[in-house]
């Protein structure tokens, strides 16, 4: 079956985690990525790119970070990353991974990894820079409405499907 990934960007974290918890409850479980970033974050408590991929305290990081809070149980591989053109940013679920392993190309590499086009990808990392929160649950085709509409009821912009 084909996979396609379905993006949106949440304004805040209660609204990406009400999405993700939402989504849950749909069946979407390891699928599901949470990316945002943690500009409170001092670039000697996350990890370089290429090295561990993680801070010494996950945990820690995310729930002092504030950023995605309740999100750390919601999404495994849960890290904080340093990356390339965003610099310090909180990432759970498979994207977590896929960013922790790419030397160069930021967010947007790793989304195009996804099928989503270079310039997409380039802004939704933009959009992150800025504080939004993006979330990806990666699914069969046959559920990606599902998938995008549970998105859409819970506060998410710019919904795309790729």
């Amino acid at each position: 079956m084909l996979l396609k990934t379905v993006v949106g960007l949440f304004n805040s974290r209660e609204q990406a985690e009400k999405a993700v918890s939402a989504l849950r409850s749909r069946g979407f479980y390891e699928e599901i990525s949470v990316v945002a970033s943690d500009p409170g974050k001092a670039e000697g408590n996350a990890q370089q790119m290429g090295q561990a991929g993680q801070s010494n305290n996950i945990s820690s990081g995310l729930t002092t970070g504030g950023v995605l809070g309740g999100l750390a149980g919601l999404a495994m591989g849960a890290g904080a990353l340093v990356v390339p053109g965003i610099g310090p940013i909180l990432a759970a679920g498979p994207i977590a991974g896929m960013l922790s392993g790419a030397a160069t190309g930021g967010l947007a590499g790793g989304l195009i990894d996804w099928g989503v086009p270079p310039e997409r990808g380039q802004y939704y990392e933009g959009k992150v820079k800025e504080g939004k929160i993006l979330a990806s649950v990666r699914t069969e085709d046959t559920r990606i409405n599902d998938a995008a509409i549970v998105m859409r009821e819970n506060g998410a912009q710019d919904v795309e499907t790729h």
